[in-house]
């Protein structure tokens, strides 16, 4: 969903209110929701801007119209969006989340990447996970994820490193689901920025498709504050399932 402009934040705050509701059971899937004139009421806004919000809601897929009974919620509601941090197995997973198969779980030194990102100091020892993530009979997308050093992660959490270092099955998930897992409901922040790009020679045969195959190249850091704690690429070839992105003034 596209939303610009001042003016729209009623409609937006209106439009994650209901999404909310929808994705925590208030409104489970196939339910009906109040008419226009209840539900305004009990969310105390004008029917103008709540209508503007329930459209946007039918068009983002999570509310359909049907003739003499109203919105309902549809069964299969997507999931928020990229602006809450997730793992992308789940994510993208379109309610069922994609597996994840390791390709290779080691340590290494500072790239250009993980020094501009991570703030690594030269000789820093970061993890480094590279991910195939795969639905029903086909690869869907490949991760690859830097942790911060272990004392920058025991600064900003003290289980994030352990936590690394001692999950069990480190081939059948990804390093930000680890992250999550750990944090115990402290607050993460994160950056992501969004490419065009083509799979080229490696990721290619990683993935099973052509070289010159359009993909998206998502690049996500995520922070503990002002502490950047994990920065990952995410690399989605044509075909890879919808990746829900919501976009707010």
């Amino acid at each position: 969903m596209a939303v610009g402009g001042q003016q729209r934040r009623p409609v937006v705050v209106l439009y994650e209110r209901i999404a909310d509701a929808i994705h925590d059971g208030t409104y489970p899937p196939g339910s009906t929701l109040p008419s226009e004139p209840k539900l305004a009421g009990e969310l105390g806004v004008s029917r103008p801007a709540l209508r503007e919000a329930l459209l946007l809601l039918q068009e983002d897929g999570l509310l359909s119209v049907r003739r003499g009974v109203g919105r309902t919620v549809n069964d299969h509601p997507p999931r928020r969006g990229f602006e809450h941090i997730q793992p992308l197995e789940e994510l993208i997973g379109a309610g069922a989340p994609l597996r994840v198969r390791a390709l290779l779980r080691a340590v290494e030194e500072p790239t250009d990447f993980t020094t501009q990102h991570l703030l690594a100091p030269a000789r820093a020892e970061l993890r480094f996970w590279e991910s195939l993530l795969a639905g029903e009979g086909a690869a869907a997308a490949l991760s690859q994820e830097w942790a911060a050093a272990d004392d920058v992660l025991e600064r900003a959490h003290p289980d994030f490193a352990e936590a690394l270092r001692s999950e069990p099955a480190p081939e059948r998930t990804s390093m930000l689901a680890v992250l999550c897992g750990a944090s115990r409901g402290m607050p993460l922040g994160a950056h992501s920025s969004v490419t065009a790009t083509l799979l080229g020679q490696r990721r290619g045969e990683q993935l099973g498709r052509p070289a010159d195959t359009p993909a998206v190249l998502v690049t996500q850091v995520v922070r503990v504050g002002e502490t950047p704690i994990l920065a990952a690429k995410h690399m989605l070839p044509t075909g890879a399932p919808a990746l829900p992105v919501l976009q707010s003034s």
